[in-house]
């Protein structure tokens, strides 16, 4: 089990953000975390990178537990982090921010990983001597996974990947995690698009107010009702989607 969190609880003073979450992310699948802003999402995946400090509870990796680590070390484990919001360094180009990626890595592994990101996404190729806050916010995206990826990651935490992005630019994000997952690297998914991380996933947890109240397997919590009342849009959202298909045709 390349991760797994145990009863996990986490403090901002006196508000507690994540409170007794425990979870699993075997090997090879794709786990996402559902939940409104608020919830706690960001938070799960700070604490087990080691930007965060649990109050509480056990982080383990490949039965090593992480609490007290500092994140550079857990970095060097294997766990990539792809932050909500992209943080790509804007003044950089393209190649630079790659390379601090792979910052510490064998120069002959780093130029490996390298071609692999350019193989995944070709515009970064053709950009890369272009200032990387010149990029559109699709190709931030790309680019902030590409960073990641120069690290040959072992376990992927992934922050709201679809943030902000138009619907075919989601469409590549979620197609590019998919393709990472099949090259075998485990991924824990935080993100808002119900719909689309339910599509990919192989499970779910649903966290609310730092509480896993509902958990299972992807295609199954995309039929639950209680889901799809609260994050899928439910049947009112089935029927305006139906009106519109009726009405175009």
């Amino acid at each position: 089990m390349p991760l797994r969190v145990e009863d996990l609880v986490v403090s901002y003073g006196a508000v507690e953000a994540l409170k007794g979450v425990s979870l699993e992310v075997p090997e090879g699948q794709i786990v996402a975390v559902l939940g409104a802003n608020g919830a706690g999402k960001s938070t799960l995946l700070r604490t087990v990178s080691g930007l965060v400090r649990a109050k509480a509870g056990k982080i383990l990796y490949d039965g090593q537990d992480l609490q007290g680590l500092p994140p550079h070390q857990i970095a060097r484990l294997g766990i990539v982090h792809i932050p909500e919001g992209r943080r790509v360094f804007a003044t950089l180009t393209v190649e630079e921010n790659l390379n601090l990626g792979a910052y510490g890595c064998p120069k002959e592994e780093a130029q490996r990983a390298k071609d692999r990101v350019f193989r995944l996404f070709p515009v970064l190729r053709e950009r890369r001597r272009q200032l990387a806050g010149t990029l559109s916010g699709g190709e931030q995206q790309m680019l902030a996974i590409g960073r990641g990826l120069m690290r040959s990651p072992k376990l992927m935490l992934l922050d709201e990947p679809s943030l902000g992005l138009a619907p075919l630019l989601v469409e590549q994000v979620f197609a590019t995690i998919v393709r990472i997952n099949k090259d075998g690297v485990p991924i824990l998914l935080v993100e808002q698009n119900a719909r689309k991380a339910l599509e990919i996933a192989n499970y779910a947890y649903i966290l609310e107010v730092g509480k896993l109240t509902l958990s299972g397997l992807a295609a199954e919590l995309a039929q639950d009702e209680r889901v799809r009342e609260a994050y899928l849009g439910g049947a009112a959202y089935e029927k305006r989607v139906k009106l519109g298909r009726d009405n175009a045709h």
